[in-house]
């Protein structure tokens, strides 16, 4: 089965505390959406990385389940405790809930279903991925809750039939999945580099840029990419319950894994009803601006989740022409 391993990052500073709220989740506009959203209580994001600090003070009451699919702790399903720190960072970004001190996610009320995939040395193979996805579409919470998003950021060169498959298969069950482009970029968004599976075109895929909308250089460029979001410095949880700032579209893809998760209540609470993985998606696209680059380096722009400041910014231009 084709080796699947965790896309490079770059970690740029550990911190014991922090008592800010990250600026990539700023940039996207969550706190906008938060109250209409619910800051996305009732929404299951499924993580597939390399577990999780289950007991880190920012993710009480965050976490409703996991498994562990790797031979980390003797293969024990049910230890899915990070001993890396990759997929404790990711788990911040979507759903950290801001004690006394710490950082607040995209979507604080959020719930995680914790997927242990990868090892501590960030190795995993396409048959445990492939496993988690198919627990994620069988999984129901004790109140009923079915995951809804899957958030992967992790990535290999290989195409995989059987990956494709199971990717599909949630798809049509109403279930988005967000992946990362991959770090393999060159600074030319007229080459192409792919990582597996964020260029599968049922995905969606996310590229990096950094605090100042700039595209990140490491950044990934291809046809399948769907938009960008922060993905440079991005603080969040960490290991022995800190905090740190990492780099990669590994930190990009949970900043839309989280806005999903406020966007699907907001969304089904406005239409009174369950909407498709496609309708969903829509009304993701729909918030994004254009930064300038090609379609093959930022998709459709950067989410910007707040409709009220895009009606304004277009009332400005009228009112000004």
């Amino acid at each position: 089965m084709n080796q699947v391993k965790l896309i490079p990052y770059k970690t740029e500073e550990v911190l014991e505390t922090s008592v800010e709220i990250p600026r990539g989740v700023q940039m996207i506009e969550a706190e906008e959406v938060w109250k209409e959203s619910g800051r996305g209580e009732g929404s299951v994001v499924a993580i597939l990385d390399t577990g999780c600090q289950t007991d880190h003070p920012d993710l009480e009451g965050r976490i409703i389940g996991g498994k562990n699919f790797t031979k980390d702790y003797n293969g024990d399903p049910d230890i899915y405790e990070d001993n890396n720190g990759h997929g404790t960072h990711v788990a911040g970004t979507i759903s950290a809930i801001k004690n006394n001190k710490g950082v607040v996610g995209v979507a604080p009320l959020s719930s995680l279903l914790i997927l242990k995939v990868l090892t501590g040395e960030g190795n995993g193979d396409y048959k445990g991925i492939i496993q988690a996805i198919e627990h994620a579409i069988e999984w129901e919470g004790p109140k009923g809750e079915k995951v809804r998003v899957i958030s992967m950021s992790l990535g290999g060169p290989e195409d995989s039939e059987e990956l494709h498959t199971a990717i599909t298969k949630a798809v049509e069950k109403g279930i988005s999945i967000v992946c990362a482009a991959g770090n393999e970029g060159d600074g030319k968004s007229n080459t192409a580099e792919f990582a597996y599976p964020g260029a599968y075109n049922e995905v969606i895929q996310v590229g990096a840029v950094d605090h100042n909308r700039k595209l990140a250089d490491f950044t990934n460029t291809n046809d399948q990419i769907d938009l960008v979001a922060p993905g440079v410095k991005v603080l969040s949880t960490y290991l022995e319950g800190k905090y740190a700032k990492l780099s990669g579209t590994s930190m990009a893809t949970p900043h839309i894994s989280g806005a999903l998760a406020l966007l699907i209540p907001m969304v089904e609470s406005q239409f009174q009803r369950k909407m498709s993985e496609a309708e969903i998606f829509s009304q993701l696209i729909k918030r994004t601006t254009p930064l300038g680059y090609s379609k093959t380096a930022e998709g459709n722009g950067l989410l910007t989740l707040s409709l009220t400041n895009k009606l304004e910014e277009l009332f400005s231009v009228f009112t000004n022409s």
